[in-house]
C-alpha cells in the first residue's frame, strides 16, 4: 500500500521520465478540480498539496529505506503536491495550465537556486518533497509573471 501511495499509483514506475509520467498524472487530477470547482479549485489544490506534502513524508522515508536510496526514481507523490502547488497559483487559462506545469518540470529536473538546495542538504521525506514544493511555487510564479507580461503588452493568451 505505501510503494501504491508514494509512487501515485504505480505511475512513478514508468521507466523513462517517472517525474514527467507521475507529474502528468497530478496535472489529469488537477484538471477537473480547477474545472468543476472553478476559484475555488485553485485553493483546493493548494490544500491537497499541503496535506499531501504532510501526509507523504513518513511513507517516502519508508519507503527510501525499503529500497535503500534517497529520493527514488519511481516516488512522485512529491511531483504532484509540487504540481497542485504550481497550479493553485496559476491555472485560470489554458496557457497558465500548459505554462506552470512546463515550468515546474524544467525546475524540478534543473533545481536551481533553493530547490537544489533542498534537494542536496535535507535528507528523508521532508528533502525529497521540499523540492518539489518550491518548484511548485516558482512555476506558479512564472507562469503569472509571463501571463501578466504577454497582457501587458496586449498578447492574449488562450
Amino acid at each position: 500500500m505505501n510503494k501504491l501511495f508514494v509512487t501515485f499509483g504505480y505511475t512513478g514506475m514508468f521507466p523513462k521520465a517517472p517525474g514527467t509520467v507521475g507529474s502528468i498524472a497530478g496535472a489529469l487530477v488537477a484538471l477537473p478540480i480547477v474545472y468543476f470547482l472553478g476559484e475555488q479549485g485553485q485553493s483546493t489544490l493548494f490544500l491537497l498539496a499541503i496535506l499531501l506534502t504532510i501526509i507523504a513524508i513518513k511513507p517516502i522515508d519508508t519507503y527510501a529505506k525499503s529500497v535503500n536510496r534517497h529520493d527514488p526514481k519511481e516516488v512522485v507523490i512529491d511531483e504532484v503536491a509540487g504540481i497542485f502547488i504550481a497550479l493553485s497559483l496559476s491555472c485560470n487559462t489554458i496557457s497558465q495550465f500548459v505554462l506552470s506545469f512546463v515550468f515546474f518540470r524544467i525546475l524540478d529536473i534543473a533545481k536551481p537556486s533553493i530547490i537544489g538546495y533542498c534537494d542536496r542538504n535535507v535528507k528523508g521525506g521532508l528533502g525529497v518533497m521540499l523540492d518539489d514544493i518550491f518548484a511548485g511555487v516558482f512555476a506558479g510564479l512564472l507562469s503569472l509573471a509571463v501571463y501578466f507580461i504577454a497582457s501587458s503588452f496586449g498578447v492574449s493568451l488562450p
